[in-house]
């Protein structure tokens, strides 16, 4: 063992699901529990603090602080922050329980937030200088903000909304100027990601907790019932392929060189294809 940190509370008694951020030198981790929320960056060889940002606070109208919601529950989230270049700068998005924030991952400073009704557990980047996000478990809407700005963004910086079939659980993909979203409900959504119009919408069957991947030209999806759907991106809904594995999908697919490492609720499975190299 080369270290180890036992003292950075968070209290999420159902159980969180951000996963660890690795950025050059330092693990982001992000603590949005019921009692305390902030995102903290270690030191990778040894461990230690190397900043922490708090954010135990919403914002009124007057941008004046004030407390977070009473019930522990409406002040969790669930997301994994997502880093990318901006004006040849990186930036760190992260979506927490009342706003979606910007931050500097080599400093932590916020910089940037836009308030929402309950932020839900997606988000994804796109060069053109849009960041996409859910909104609310309980009223879901696929956000598109610019990612110019400074302060509240959030009357200047909208581009668009989607309010119907959204993946609650499922992250966006961005695929070739297209997003896709896995609703819970069966449905799979194609938008032009800078319009927010709606390409096609199809019932693709099962409920998407497990966020859709895009590997070797292929849209792969895992649902709940244990059913991967591939598809063809583009245009028009065509499935390539359907498989099944019992026990369903909750966990996102890994991916390295050819290998899908895929979590059901009781397998991890690694499925990697036959064929000879070069065929």
């Amino acid at each position: 063992m080369l270290w180890k940190r036992d003292d950075l509370p968070c209290r999420h008694y159902r159980g969180p699901s951000s996963s660890l951020i690795s950025f050059e030198n330092l693990l982001i981790l992000t603590m949005d529990g019921a009692d305390l929320q902030y995102h903290v960056a270690l030191d990778k060889k040894t461990g230690k603090t190397v900043w922490k940002t708090n954010r135990s606070v919403v914002w009124n109208d007057e941008n004046v602080p004030g407390q977070m919601a009473k019930d522990g529950d409406l002040r969790k989230a669930h997301s994994t922050p997502l880093i990318a270049t901006v004006a040849g700068k990186a930036q760190m998005f992260s979506a927490g329980a009342k706003a979606a924030y910007a931050y500097d991952p080599v400093t932590g400073r916020n910089f940037g937030r836009c308030n929402t009704r309950m932020v839900g557990c997606a988000e994804t980047a796109l060069p053109r200088g849009l960041v996409f996000f859910v909104t609310g478990l309980n009223k879901k809407e696929l956000w598109a903000v610019k990612t110019d700005g400074q302060g509240d963004v959030t009357d200047t910086h909208v581009v668009w909304k989607l309010k119907t079939h959204v993946g609650k659980y499922a992250s966006p993909l961005l695929v070739n100027g297209l997003i896709y979203t896995a609703a819970e409900e069966s449905f799979v959504t194609c938008l032009e990601a800078t319009t927010g119009e709606t390409v096609w919408t199809e019932r693709m069957g099962g409920k998407h907790a497990a966020s859709p991947i895009y590997a070797d030209g292929r849209l792969y999806f895992f649902s709940q019932e244990g059913k991967t759907t591939v598809l063809k991106p583009g245009r028009k809904f065509e499935v390539l392929a359907t498989n099944a594995l019992e026990s369903g999908f909750m966990a996102s697919p890994a991916v390295s060189g050819k290998a899908f490492f895929l979590r059901t609720r009781t397998h991890l499975y690694r499925i990697e294809s036959a064929r000879p190299e070069g065929t």
